[in-house]
């Protein structure tokens, strides 16, 4: 039989119609089928299937109960990303289980620059947001906190009225910077992005400003303190800004280092990823780690014990469940400092 409502979105009032029953036991049939006989399930179904009625909107039951039952993952890098790197593999890891927990699902935000961004945050059916650590002027922070929905920022910027999950990252790269720095007399550091214009440049501590990323800003800020407290004024400090956090784009950097006049004894990397990098480029220049370099990581990956490297360790595992918590407490989140370490291998100095 040709459905009388050609084209148009068959209705559920015209579902009851045909299977001659109110809309209300319509509805119950899909809602709460326990309410609903089985001669009459199976009359509502049959008039279903005849009109091509695939089943309540479920865009518009969410607004029914003011719920989309999802939480929305903002994230300022090439959507692979989120399956390419094992820490922010490992981060998604730790907020899904929080979400299959309490019958949520998750949606990855990407956000390019682009000007659609705003757009793509405003518009995103998500009960609260959970940012990736972004930049000071990321217009998707106040993108965020106009939707007044929860929201909890990773790493950092800290904003108003929005949570935020991180670690203390000065104090840890002080901690693991006076490690590599023991003994060393021409350290460098290895950065990830001061901007989101993601720059690459070699240049040294003095020659750092405007870093509108807090992480990697908070983590220049304890390097230098190591630095300093080590006899090593920060002027005299390479810094060597990466525009991503890849094995490869460090590698190379690391490579241009360790072929100057004067190459580093000691080499910090932001990343264990940037880590390793580091070291494949170390040994290619047939530069002894840890006794002509000293190499440092950061995450504590299975990376970094597979390759012996000294790091900061840190869950992100850990730090995706407590920003999916507070995102789906219902009341404005809560900030929270998550805890680290610094763990001593054998690619620094004893």
């Amino acid at each position: 039989m040709e459905s009388p409502v050609g084209s148009k979105r068959v209705t559920l009032a015209q579902v009851a119609e045909l299977a001659g029953v109110s809309v209300m036991t319509a509805s119950y049939t899909y809602n709460q089928p326990s309410r609903v006989s089985e001669r009459s399930r199976s009359k509502v179904l049959a008039a279903a299937a005849q009109l091509g009625y695939a089943g309540p909107d479920p865009s518009a039951r969410s607004l029914r109960r003011g719920s989309t039952r999802t939480l929305g993952v903002v994230m300022g890098e090439h959507l692979s990303y989120a399956f390419e790197d094992p820490e922010a593999v490992s981060f998604l890891t730790g907020i899904a289980g929080v979400c299959a927990d309490r019958g949520y699902g998750m949606t990855i935000l990407p956000i390019t620059g682009a000007a659609d961004d705003v757009l793509r945050v405003t518009g995103a059916a998500v009960d609260g947001f959970i940012v990736w650590t972004t930049s000071d002027d990321d217009p998707v922070l106040a993108a965020v906190r106009a939707t007044k929905r929860p929201a909890v920022v990773h790493g950092g910027p800290a904003v108003p009225g929005l949570g935020l999950v991180s670690i203390d990252n000065r104090a840890a790269a002080c901690a693991v910077g006076a490690v590599a720095f023991a003994g060393a007399t021409r350290p460098a550091v290895l950065s990830f992005p001061l901007s989101r214009e993601r720059i690459s440049t070699i240049t040294h501590g003095s020659g750092i400003a405007d870093v509108l990323f807090p992480v990697t800003r908070e983590r220049l800020e304890g390097y230098r303190q190591a630095a300093e407290e080590a006899g090593i004024a920060w002027r005299d400090v390479v810094v060597a800004v990466c525009s991503r956090n890849d094995a490869a784009d460090a590698e190379r950097t690391a490579a241009t280092l360790l072929a100057s006049a004067e190459p580093p004894d000691a080499i910090v990397a932001m990343s264990d990823q940037q880590a390793a990098g580091v070291l494949r480029a170390a040994r290619a220049a047939g530069r002894a780690v840890p006794h002509e370099v000293a190499v440092t990581g950061w995450d504590d990956s299975a990376l970094a014990a597979q390759l012996g490297l000294t790091t900061v360790a840190q869950s992100l595992r850990e730090q995706g469940a407590a920003c999916a918590q507070a995102a789906l407490g219902g009341r404005t989140p809560v900030s929270r400092t998550a805890p680290w370490s610094v763990v001593r291998r054998g690619s620094t100095r004893p």
